[in-house]
Formats: structure tokens, sequence, C-alpha cells
């Protein structure tokens, strides 16, 4: 067990004795504090040192190619005066490998919401955005100030105010799952306490006289016998299409000129007021007996698909 004062100068001079695979240099100084060379020339610093178990133990500090010994020095002091406090390094380390990667989380995140209407947009975040800039980084190394720097680069590159705020809520939704879980790492949300920027994203936008004529003439050609009450129910109500085909009779009040929408886009419930020319419409829908929807596939008398809708298709689906 060769000791020596530990230096640049001693650590670059080092070798391995011939006929061993490694030797180590205990220092002077520091207790515990050592160089291991091996025989491949590889040098490593490490602070051996005995736990509060009374067992020994051996913490890596860094290798020779990578840290300066004055680095490896201060170190290992620190290490030293944690031991003698009472600490334990390995066990501190060891916990901090227990910590899982965002990664883990957001496959357990996903797992949870299989399943629901919202999966496909959360996993295309997840995918997207969060798992290239946080699937390898330990939860606790995912701070408050981290994320709102990133949230800001998002920013900066045309991400809308929404979706942004989407990746914090994603992103802050782990954690509060990851916690609900018991998973190490997630008591401390970093999403929550960053600033919102102000949601704006509303556009106006009025169809030209050209645009409305295609669009009459597109609707009058189309086999959909519903096709035109859809158009017409849009144009009036600024409705998004989903909301549409999914109304139902229950939720029109037609005496009120109200339509209630139980499930928006937000997540929440909201009441659209219906205008003269609006009503006229539902007034003229044909109503099937036993068929709760406003405008549904006449042949199936189910919710019509809005995907062939908005491909132009002309036939009528029924949603599955």
């Amino acid at each position: 067990m060769p000791k020596a004062h530990l230096t640049q100068t001693f650590v670059d001079r080092a070798v391995c004795e011939v006929g061993k695979a490694k030797v180590d240099f205990y220092d002077t100084i520091i207790s515990g504090f050592l160089l291991e060379r091996r025989s491949s020339g590889k040098g490593t610093y490490s602070l051996r040192y005995i736990d509060q178990g009374g067992r020994q133990r051996q913490h890596k500090i860094g290798g020779v190619d990578d840290i300066t010994c004055a680095a490896a020095r201060k170190k290992a002091q620190q290490l030293r005066s944690e031991v003698v406090m009472g600490g334990n390094p390995a066990a501190a380390k060891a916990l901090a490998k227990a910590i899982p990667l965002y990664s883990e989380l957001a496959a357990k995140h996903l797992e949870s919401f299989k399943g629901r209407k919202s999966y496909e947009d959360v996993e295309s975040v997840i995918r997207v955005h969060l798992l290239p800039r946080w699937g390898k980084t330990r939860l606790t190394d995912i701070t408050s100030r981290a994320v709102g720097q990133w949230l800001d680069e998002k920013r900066a590159k045309g991400l809308s105010p929404a979706s942004v705020e989407k990746l914090r809520i994603v992103l802050g939704r782990s954690f509060v799952l990851g916690a609900s879980w018991d998973i190490p790492g997630t008591e401390k949300n970093p999403a929550r306490g960053i600033p919102r920027a102000p949601l704006n994203n509303a556009r106006e936008r009025f169809l030209t006289t050209e645009e409305a004529g295609r669009l009459k003439t597109a609707v009058a050609a189309s086999q959909n016998p519903q096709l035109q009450h859809i158009v017409g129910l849009l144009l009036l109500t600024g409705a998004r299409l989903r909301e549409l085909l999914d109304a139902k009779w229950e939720n029109v009040d037609v005496e009120r000129r109200s339509w209630f929408i139980p499930d928006s886009k937000t997540g929440k419930p909201r009441y659209v007021p219906l205008s003269t020319a609006a009503v006229a419409i539902i007034e003229a829908l044909p109503r099937f007996k036993g068929c709760p929807w406003l405008v549904p596939n006449p042949e199936t008398r189910r919710a019509i698909c809005a995907e062939p809708l908005r491909a132009g298709n002309p036939r009528i689906w029924p949603r599955s």
C-alpha cells in the first residue's frame, strides 16, 4: 500500500508495478484519498472510508484523464468531511442512481392514458417535444429554471403560446401522476410556478366571396344530405366540427337560442348562442326516432366521423 502526496506531477509519473494488474497510491494528507493506476495505464481517483455500519466503502471521484488532481483533492476533502459528519457518499450516490429517467416516467404516463380521448394528443407531445429534451434526464435534475428556459426557447422558435402551455401541462401532469405512484424524484413538480404567457391564438377569418361561392357549389353537389346543415351551422356558430357532430338534441334549447357543449376542446363545458338563421337550420333538421344526435348519419342513426368530411368525401361514415 504505497503512500505519497498526490500531486499532478506525481500522478503524471505514477505507473503500475510490473507484473501487477493495478496499484493503489494513498495520499498522505487526506485520509482515504487514493490514486488507482492500472497496468493498462488508466488511472482513477477515489475515496475509501468506513461507513457507520463498519463496512469499507469506495467512492469513485473520476478518471485522471477527466479531472485534474487538484479538482480530485477538493472533491475528496468534501467527501471526507461528509463521512466525518456521519454521511455515506456511496449511499447518496446509489440513491441518486435510483431516481428514474423522465423516459421511464413518460412510459408510465402514457400507459395510464391508454383508451382516453386525449391519448394521441398527449403521446404526440411526449414523443415530439418532451422525450427529445428530457428523456435521458433524471427526474431530480429537471428543475423549474431549466423547464422555464426550455419553454422560452420553444416560444422563440415560433411555437404558439397555447402549444407551449400544453408542453408545460403535460410535463407537469407526468410529475403529478408520478407523485401519486410514489415514484422517487417526483416530490417536486418543476412545471409549477413557471410564469405563463397570455394565451391568445385566436384568428379572425372571414370567407371571401369567391370562397363562399365555391363552398356553396361543393355543398350543393354533395351526396351527403346532412352536409348543408353541418356547413351552415358551423359558419353560423363558429363551433368545431367534432363538437357539432357530437351534438345531441338534449343539449339544444331553441326557445332560449342556446346550445350547450358539455365537452369542449378546452375540457370545460360552454354555451353557444344561436342566431335566428342557426335556429332556422336546426328546426329544419330531420329527426329520427330513438336517435339522440343532432346531425347523424340518416342511414345508421350514428354520429358521423369527421375525417371523411375534412377530406372532402361526400359519403356519410358512422363513427366507430
